[in-house]
């Protein structure tokens, strides 16, 4: 199952937010079995654009992130932060295909 998320944050809090953002990829990582890959990325010109391309092993492991504590302590800690969320399904191109 894969998502991509499209975040824009408020300028000013760029840095306080790209900090929370790793935190919670980090923990999601580390503390998830069912999450395969969060790859996060802004944009160069547009610096408070985010896409991030999200990963689960099942809708099961999908549900289970969306709970988790590390996911519930970034939406608090950005509230006020993020102006714009819009989260997709996607489709591979190559079913199987693995990052290296």
């Amino acid at each position: 199952m894969i998502k991509i998320a499209h975040i824009t944050v408020e300028p000013s809090k760029l840095e306080e937010y790209k900090q929370i953002l790793k935190e919670e990829i980090e923990a999601s990582l580390r503390l998830e079995e069912g999450v395969e890959v969060l790859y996060a990325v802004w944009d160069k010109e547009h610096t408070n654009r985010f896409t991030i391309l999200e990963k689960y092993k099942s809708q099961e492991a999908y549900d289970s992130h969306f709970v988790s504590p590390q996911l519930q302590k970034y939406f608090a800690e950005t509230k006020d932060m993020v102006l714009h969320l819009e989260v997709v399904d996607a489709v591979p191109l190559i079913d199987e295909l693995r990052m290296k």
